[in-house]
């Protein structure tokens, strides 16, 4: 893991053969493919995680849930549903319209750097976005409307490549809604959400409409009054194999925010736990976005092609630093954008014989572009802007292909390689001195071995190089706007490696069981900036570690699940005792218990843990560890289902995020103080909810 060519060496040892097969939806391969011209498997139908997937995943932290799954889950938050994804955690750290706070494999991703998530195929991350690299808002999506999240780790697969490196999810709306459904939900801090969906036979297809509405005012001593508006609309021809779709989305949401406060005003009594420095934070955002999604099936040849095209927006308000850089009018900045984006996949599956051995081999071509309107950061006071630091106008735009090659070499080996190639072009039109474009491409080989079954236990040996992108901002850049001292422009493209191997085991009955350990390494770190509120290029970094996971089925009305993720992470070619990366969270526990049929009562219990952190870089100051347990008991008979929600039974006072870093209140040192900066997990709370199907 030191460097390239040790996984260079691990490619040259397999054939030139490549990586695992497609699903008809979706780039990376799926256990819900049906694969049966290749002779690899039979059909293999989702039911969740405790599925077999003994000869069809590709690695072994690859899997799914299913809409069952996620519905079951009681949650606080909508991003909340990503921890279905073992070894995830979410968190947030503002206003309930802001995205969330991402944390897996070591990584504290912000609000989405370097893990990578779609809808149908649209890419949910933004590029050189306002508040961060990799910005990923899921606050769009109604989860009712999800048929399945499919979950990968690892710059693994030649399907992905920006932002993927930790790994991402990949949601799938349902083609057309089970049932139509109408739901209300009351909870306590003025929580109130309505939903309503249904799918009709319309001509020679089947269009799907749904709204959802939902407010929310939080714990805090200044209400968030946080709004959403979804809206989708879908009309699908055809069936699971070949079909035309076309989906419409449209989101708006606007809050205000309680950013994260001092511990050191906490404890002297200046504010309680859930006041604010400064109250005017929040913001509105919106997004608004067409899809096409087209498939054709015939004799062992699957040609695919996804297009969308979109409109977004952020206006957001933030101040983490109070008075530290300005002491009349405080630290309030803005970050405003609105964008055009815009892209297409096409990729084309054979599934084959390669001298008598099954074989599929998937070529593909991707392009993604946004065209960035007055990018902007401000400084402000009370949302009124006092002066411009800086605003551009920005376009980024990539192109890519791959190929992806998998055989099945023996009944019990399975062995391929991909490449995936990027070119990436970026262009900045604002000061002069900071404007510029540039062009870069990078290729990013990978590799697999998958050993079994024996004892209906799996063996998987993955690699990979992998990359991401630099705000575009920074790759121009060569004077500081604030400062306006000269500083270098980042490399626009940044090499990451990764290996992982690991078990896939169904040898105890109704027993799903995997172990994964590995190794990421990235030439240059994402790090969080806390007076900007952004990430910046910093340090290259090396990680590994091991992830355990099982699901037991015993039954059709129980199923228990357990995940364990260790993480071991630490700059690179920095002095000694200051390679620590803040919020790197090192231990992560997930847990749950769901009983119930169809009818009658049911029941859910989710715990969730991570440990003490280190939150700046010598790892003496360390972040509290959090536990919170979430529990559902409802009652289904006929169409109707009522439940009620518990958030945090226990009513701990956790934090959902700590920083450290220097900030100012009015009367301190002018040189401010350096100190833990939090956001206090919310108070428990109850959530009763009806639910009418037809």
């Amino acid at each position: 893991m030191k460097s390239p060519h040790l996984f260079l060496t691990f490619l040259t040892l397999l054939p030139a053969v490549s990586h695992a097969q497609s699903t008809n939806e979706d780039p990376i391969p799926t256990t819900s493919a049906v694969v049966e011209e290749s002779g690899i498997t039979d059909t293999v139908v989702v039911v969740g995680k405790a599925e077999d997937l003994l000869g069809s995943a590709p690695s072994s932290s690859k899997g799914q849930a299913n809409n069952e799954e996620l519905s079951q889950r009681p949650v606080l938050r909508r991003g909340e549903l990503l921890e279905a994804v073992p070894g995830v955690v979410i968190t947030q750290h503002s206003g309930g319209g802001k995205a969330n706070q991402y944390f897996v494999r070591g990584f504290n991703l912000d609000h989405g750097t370097d893990f990578h998530v779609s809808l149908d195929g649209m890419p949910v991350n933004f590029r050189t976005h306002a508040h961060g690299q990799g910005y990923a808002d899921l606050n769009f999506l109604i989860p009712e409307f999800i048929e399945r999240l499919d979950y990968f780790k690892g710059p693994f697969y030649p399907q992905l490549g920006d932002l993927s490196t930790a790994g991402g999810a990949q949601y799938r709306l349902f083609q057309e809604l089970p049932t139509g459904i109408a739901s209300v939900t009351v909870g306590e801090n003025d929580y109130y959400r309505a939903l309503l969906g249904d799918s009709w036979n319309v001509g020679a297809g089947v269009l799907t409409l749904g709204g959802e509405y939902t407010h929310e005012n939080g714990p805090w001593t200044s209400p968030d009054g946080y709004q959403r508006y979804n809206g989708l609309l879908r009309y699908h021809l055809g069936d699971e194999d070949s079909y035309l779709n076309f989906t419409a989305m449209s989101y708006i949401g606007e809050w205000d925010a309680t950013d994260q406060v001092p511990q050191r005003a906490i404890r002297d009594g200046r504010i309680g736990r859930f006041d604010a420095i400064d109250p005017s934070g929040g913001g509105e955002t919106s997004r608004h976005s067409l899809q096409m999604s087209w498939q054709e099936k015939d004799a062992g040849v699957v040609t695919h092609a996804d297009a969308w095209v979109g409109y977004y927006d952020l206006d957001l308000f933030s101040n983490f630093t109070y008075f530290l850089n300005d002491p009349i009018n405080g630290d309030q900045f803005e970050q405003k954008e609105s964008r055009i984006f815009a892209g297409a996949n096409l990729w084309r599956r054979w599934d084959y014989d390669l001298a008598g051995l099954p074989s599929n081999t998937t070529l593909g071509f991707q392009t993604q572009h946004d065209w960035i309107d007055g990018i902007g950061l401000h400084l402000t006071k009370a949302r009124k802007r006092l002066s411009t630091v800086r605003q551009d106008d920005v376009y980024q735009g990539s192109f890519s292909l791959y190929a992806d090659h998998e055989t099945q070499v023996t009944p019990w080996m399975r062995t391929g390689t991909g490449l995936r190639g990027d070119l990436v072009a970026f262009d900045v039109d604002g000061d002069p001195t900071n404007s510029g474009d540039d062009t870069s491409g990078i290729l990013s080989p990978k590799a697999h071995l998958i050993f079994g079954p024996w004892a209906e236990t799996e063996f998987y040996i993955n690699g990979g190089l992998g990359f991401h992108s630099n705000d575009a901002r920074g790759v121009t850049i060569s004077t500081d706007p604030l400062t306006g001292e000269s500083v270098s422009p980042v490399d626009p493209l940044v090499r990451t490696e990764g290996l992982e191997m690991g078990l896939r085991t169904q040898a105890i009955p109704d027993l799903t069981a995997t172990i994964s350990l590995w190794g990421l390494r990235s030439d240059s770190e994402f790090v969080y900036v806390g007076d900007a509120g952004t990430t910046e290029a910093g340090p290259g970094s090396e990680r590994y570690g091991i992830e355990l996971a099982s699901y037991w089925r015993p039954t059709d009305w129980l199923s228990l699940d357990a995940e364990y993720a260790w993480s071991h992470a630490r700059f690179l070619d920095v002095p000694s005792g200051e390679d620590y990366i803040p919020n790197s969270i090192e231990h992560m526990v997930s847990a749950g218990i769901t009983a119930g049929n169809e009818e009658g009562i049911y029941a859910s219990l989710r715990a969730r843990y991570f440990s003490p952190r280190p939150l700046e870089e010598s790892g003496t100051i360390k972040g509290d560890s959090s536990l919170q347990l979430n529990a559902r008991v409802g009652y289904r008979r006929g169409p109707w289902e009522f439940a009620v929600d518990c958030l945090n039974l226990l009513d701990r006072d956790d934090n959902d995020i700590e920083y450290f870093y220097e900030s100012r209140l009015p009367g301190e040192d002018i040189a401010g103080i350096g100190d833990t900066h939090i956001h206090p997990a919310e108070p428990r709370q109850v959530r009763v909810s009806a639910t009418y199907r037809w």
